[in-house]
């Protein structure tokens, strides 16, 4: 089979690149994308979009997939080519920009444009890919879609970069990760307050990334006087797993209590479990739907510093802990979310498509 595989972000966006494997697995793959984070997404989007049109009026594709972020692109795909498409919507605008990144009001006119817009993205896909089955049941609800046409497919992440390394050789410091882009649902303000409970803990806590809120999370932590946090900005994901197995305790989030918090697993979840490590994650939603408390993972109350901080010395103080629940997240996370299950998921969804 022949593929057409087209994204609005980045081609090593986890997301994206862990499907773009999997195609590359089953077919032979033909990419419109960037290498790089687009500073604009309209107006990569639209580059794009001129890039499309000669390879879709050949109309020699089998199946042309529009991955994350393809709302926009989708509109010229459908509009040229007949092959079926395989939609990964992955985010609702409407949830990211009005939910998360508060900068919609729900219920505004400008919410309901967004509304419209996500649900002709999907309704012009042949079918539509997502994270979690709580996501495909909130899209099925918000934008009306027929359950038979939207799928789940957890993220995973890309085996070859993230799996078990050597780890930090015994010491007297605990050390503790997490990364992200700082958006209001990762909580990372309720890090903060959890690492401002453990202070005077031979405890450091390594906190990396820059985004939305990571001036005010680092205007919070100068202000409590922490002197046990280190602020490092976004690093290339090939470095990542060095910090992750430099690590002690992984911290996979997302701590904040919003709605769609609850609806998503983050991908980091998925790197740090791959990697076997020790992780506390959120015990809402989508999270216990593979992962167990006291067995694959510490799962705490989100924005709940008290909950975070009771989790964090637990496992600073039981190492044994430490490495049973490493054991058996890596385990989950073959089980549920392994690149060869999604490969296997993904080509069912394709042959079926293009049948």
């Amino acid at each position: 089979m022949r593929f057409l595989f087209v994204t609005g972000r980045e081609t090593q966006y986890q997301r994206n690149d862990v499907l773009l494997r999997a195609f590359n697995r089953i077919g032979a793959v033909d990419i419109v994308g960037v290498n790089k984070r687009p500073k604009s997404i309209a107006w990569n989007s639209l580059r794009l979009s001129f890039k499309l049109l000669p390879k879709l009026m050949r109309r020699s594709y089998d199946l042309i997939f529009v991955g994350f972020y393809g709302q926009l692109l989708i509109y010229p795909v459908r509009i040229v080519s007949r092959a079926p498409i395989l939609f990964d919507a992955f985010i609702s605008t409407f949830d990211t920009l009005a939910s998360d990144r508060k900068l919609v009001q729900p219920g505004s006119i400008s919410s309901r444009i967004l509304i419209e817009f996500d649900r002709a993205a999907c309704n012009f896909a042949s079918h539509v890919l997502l994270d979690t089955q709580a996501h495909v049941d909130y899209f099925v609800d918000l934008y009306d879609l027929q359950e038979s046409k939207v799928s789940a497919l957890p993220v995973g992440c890309n085996e070859d970069i993230f799996y078990p390394q050597p780890g930090p050789l015994p010491g007297s410091i605990t050390r503790v990760l997490h990364y992200s882009s700082y958006l209001p649902l990762h909580g990372v303000d309720t890090i903060i307050r959890a690492a401002q409970l453990v202070q005077g803990k031979p405890i450091e806590f390594l906190l990396i990334g820059d985004g939305q809120s990571s001036p005010k999370i680092k205007h919070l932590a100068a202000n409590m006087g922490l002197n046990n946090i280190r602020f490092v900005n976004s690093i290339p994901v090939t470095d990542l797993p060095a910090e992750i197995a430099a690590a002690d305790i992984c911290l996979g989030g997302h701590f904040g209590d919003s709605d769609k918090a609850t609806r998503v697993i983050p991908g980091k979840i998925y790197q740090m479990l791959a990697m076997e490590k020790p992780v506390i994650a959120s015990n809402r939603g989508s999270n216990k739907d593979f992962l167990r408390h006291e067995v694959s993972a510490l799962l705490c109350t989100p924005n709940n510093p008290e909950d975070l901080s009771r989790a964090i010395l637990r496992l600073h103080e039981d190492e044994n802990l430490r490495r049973e629940i490493a054991k058996n997240g890596r385990q989950a996370y073959l089980a549920f979310a392994s690149e060869k299950l999604i490969t296997a998921s993904l080509l069912t969804i394709v042959q079926e498509l293009v049948d």
